[in-house]
């Protein structure tokens, strides 16, 4: 795992785990109905679509399944290798997500966005495993896959192709996500702007 050290650092709780667990994680992950959605899933628009089918089966080996009851934090705003979380992307495979968010002027989290399956979670903590930036609940019963970092620095290890391949394909993800954010941020600077515009059209002239 020297390569995906050097690249991205070790994971504050896994930094001496030793390398057999991904091994034997991968042993446990067999060829399934569910194995399969997982990689259908991980091909899909809101994931990782750059990917072939055989790539995506090959990441897949490496991700295990986990489970959330409704009402339950999938990630907490916040968390991170210090607090137990060992910086997972999350696949949703079933059920839905709840992302909650702090809008300007709002003190309470709120509602932002309701994810199904084929949706990617945590992507960002994967690549650089700083603390998260929202919430994320399970609004449903929901079962997912996830790639820690971990099982990512042995996937680059063991198949670096196959990593390559997906790193691309998470960067051009958050790349997507960064234009998107960049986008409603302008729309938001222009609406400011009108509604100023507008403000200063009916102020009354105090001259």
């Amino acid at each position: 795992m020297a390569l995906f050290h050097t690249l991205f650092g070790a994971p504050s709780n896994t930094a001496n785990a030793p390398e057999s667990k991904a091994s034997a994680r991968r042993e446990r992950v067999r060829p399934s109905a569910t194995a399969e959605r997982a990689a259908e899933l991980l091909r899909s628009e809101n994931a990782l679509i750059q990917l072939t089918p055989g790539e995506a089966r090959k990441v897949v080996g490496y991700m295990e399944l986990r489970l959330c009851a409704e009402g339950e934090a999938v990630i907490r705003k916040g968390d991170s290798g210090n607090s137990g979380d060992d910086g997972f992307m999350a696949l949703l495979v079933d059920g839905e997500v709840t992302v909650e968010g702090v809008m300007v002027g709002w003190v309470s989290p709120m509602e932002v966005n309701v994810l199904g399956p084929g949706n990617l979670l945590g992507e960002m903590s994967l690549m650089d495993g700083a603390a998260r930036s929202a919430t994320c609940t399970a609004r449903t019963k929901v079962r997912f896959a996830v790639l820690t970092r971990e099982a990512l620095g042995a996937l680059i290890d063991e198949d670096p192709t196959t990593a390559a391949h997906l790193l691309s394909a998470v960067a051009l993800r958050l790349g997507h996500r960064l234009r998107q954010t960049d986008h409603k941020l302008q729309l938001y600077a222009q609406l400011l702007q009108s509604k100023q515009e507008e403000i200063n059209r009916r102020a009354p002239d105090l001259d």
